[in-house]
């Protein structure tokens, strides 16, 4: 059994001619320790998927399962980051990722909690920004601390929406070595959803491409085995790299081309409308009224 599955899930929006399907008899498999990147274009229906697998949203059909139990909400078992980092401005870096520790282990000391909070605290390099606050840190240290969070928690596998989307690009390439680092120390299993092919080459055992919805299924899985730890500037003077790189753009481009020319060739069908006689429009008959007779 894979240690997440997805089966013949399908997740839609609104209302009779309102309702959009996003995700149409979707199927996932991902076995423990794997980091996989799914890939897809703005719209396609990522977040969705992930939102559906950290339990925030239910689908309309279909089970996911992790670890042989069936996903019916949140929990954690399910580590998140999001885009928008999701820390409480009041509470410092410290209260922040003890808030999530202390709920979850209430059964332990006080100390142990405090040197667990601390050990992931040091994991993403924020020891010295312990005590300050959201409003006090950049955009890169305060994903750093959605991070230790998640990971404080002790999750069964990390969901990652896009994390570093709003991220400079320094500051973006120095998470990613940091979410490799991570993740070479335990092996967690890790989601990633994406839309940069660089990013998920230099991180994922597997990349797949996610189809654009409506209807979003997955594409072809294309395995990634560059030696770990990888390094981003060797890895651009590697043929290996620079052709399965073209192969996933290509890949992308040409589904999002046939989306685009299958959506300008949809029939349209008009109401059926009979033209205006013009001088009835100008002088209407007004009808006898036969009581006036």
């Amino acid at each position: 059994m894979p240690f997440l599955e997805l089966a013949n899930v399908s997740k839609g929006y609104g209302e009779g001619l309102d309702r959009t399907e996003v995700l149409s008899k979707f199927n996932l498999r991902v076995e423990e320790g794997e980091f996989i990147a799914i890939i897809g274009f703005s719209g396609s229906g990522k977040t969705t998927l992930i939102s559906l697998i950290a339990g925030l949203i239910t689908p309309d059909e279909g089970d996911i399962a992790l670890n042989m139990k069936i996903i019916d909400g949140p929990g954690p078992d399910r580590g998140v980051v999001f885009q928008n980092y999701s820390l409480l401005p009041w509470l410092t870096v410290k209260e922040n990722v003890a808030l999530a520790v202390d709920h979850l282990f209430k059964n332990w000391s006080k100390e142990l909690r405090d040197a667990h909070v601390r050990k992931y605290i040091e994991m993403v390099n924020l020891t010295p920004a312990m005590n300050k606050r959201p409003a006090e840190l950049s955009g890169g240290m305060r994903q750093r601390v959605s991070v230790a969070r998640a990971l404080a928690m002790n999750p069964s596998i990390l969901l990652l929406d896009e994390p570093f989307s709003a991220l400079d690009a320094l500051t973006r390439g120095s998470l990613q070595s940091e979410i490799e680092k991570i993740w070479s120390q335990d092996k967690k299993t890790v989601l990633m959803i994406t839309n940069d092919v660089d990013e998920g080459l230099l991180l994922a055992d597997k990349i797949i491409p996610l189809n654009p919805g409506p209807n979003a299924t997955l594409g072809p899985t294309f395995h990634v085995n560059f030696q770990r730890p990888r390094n981003r500037a060797e890895l651009n003077h590697d043929p290996e790299y620079k052709k399965m790189r073209n192969e996933i753009i290509e890949y992308l481009l040409d589904v999002k081309e046939k989306q685009t020319s299958e959506s300008e060739t949809v029939d349209i069908v008009l109401p059926n409308l009979h033209p205006i006689n013009l001088q009835e429009a100008r002088n209407p008959r007004v009808p006898k009224n036969p009581k006036a007779s």
